[in-house]
């Protein structure tokens, strides 16, 4: 068993001359580093989240790092308006899209029957609802290029169980169904439509808000005893985003050293 952290990634260009989008790239999660992976292979970078301040300190960040400032656009993906100001904002400054990674989400622990309505709504807008309202947006503009890919980021929760996760799982679940079936109306014009998911990657939110117990737990799970690092993650965005990934559609990939 190998717990020793890869080198990170150099660039290869792989998203030269690409517009990407990138939703809930705020902090240090995985949104962040694929907006930072993104800039680092050649694309010009939007990236939205619904804090403001953590947003442009992000962007602060990967201009520092990569010599590029993304733009930034604060957004609420749980609102069509600012969906649509968003979709807005997008084509005034990038002049149009390419890719859009679809990285909202929000966990939480709580057991079906302790469970309330309000929490599992909650769950179920941010997770899934807000990748059907940036999908509904963002695709005719994709649709009358004729060209784009969008990656969704799932869960392996969307087929394995975990205790106090069902609205979570189902959310996730969600998304990997709403990844096949947007992907099928997609390929005839030209878009293709993926999702990662992933098991566990470790950031400074998820330290936060999981006990130490349950992150030793999982991270002993996994083939290489160790969590995920965000960037791993992101590089299977990257790649589903690129021209590599060309023939892949409606397709989730899991980013996950989980034994069977």
């Amino acid at each position: 068993m190998s717990r020793t952290v890869p080198p990170y990634p150099t660039s290869h260009n792989l998203l030269a001359g690409k517009t990407v989008v990138v939703t809930a790239a705020a902090g240090t999660g995985i949104g962040f580093s694929a907006a930072k992976r993104a800039a680092e292979e050649g694309a010009t970078v939007l990236m939205s989240d619904f804090h403001e301040r953590r947003l442009g300190e992000a962007a602060d960040r990967i201009a520092a790092e990569t010599g590029k400032r993304p733009v930034t656009v604060v957004c609420d993906v749980t609102s069509e308006d600012a969906v649509q100001g968003l979709l807005a904002a997008a084509l005034r400054e990038l002049g149009h899209v390419d890719v859009l990674i679809n990285n909202a989400g929000l966990g939480g622990t709580a057991s079906v029957v302790a469970m309330t309505d309000a929490e599992w709504s909650r769950v179920i807008d941010v997770t899934l609802t807000s990748v059907m309202r940036m999908s509904r947006a963002f695709l005719p503009h994709m649709y009358e290029r004729g060209a784009g890919a969008v990656v969704n980021n799932a869960s392996v929760l969307g087929w394995r169980a975990q205790e106090g996760q069902a609205h979570y799982a189902a959310a996730k679940a969600g998304v990997m169904a709403f990844t096949r079936c947007s992907a099928i109306e997609a390929a005839a014009h030209g878009v293709r439509i993926n999702a990662v998911a992933p098991s566990i990657a470790m950031h400074a939110f998820l330290a936060k808000v999981t006990s130490d117990e349950l992150l030793a737990e999982l991270s002993a799970r996994e083939a290489f005893g160790r969590p995920a690092e965000v960037w791993e993650i992101a590089n299977v965005m990257i790649f589903l985003a690129s021209d590599l990934a060309s023939y892949m559609t409606g397709e989730i990939l899991s980013v996950s050293s989980q034994r069977a």
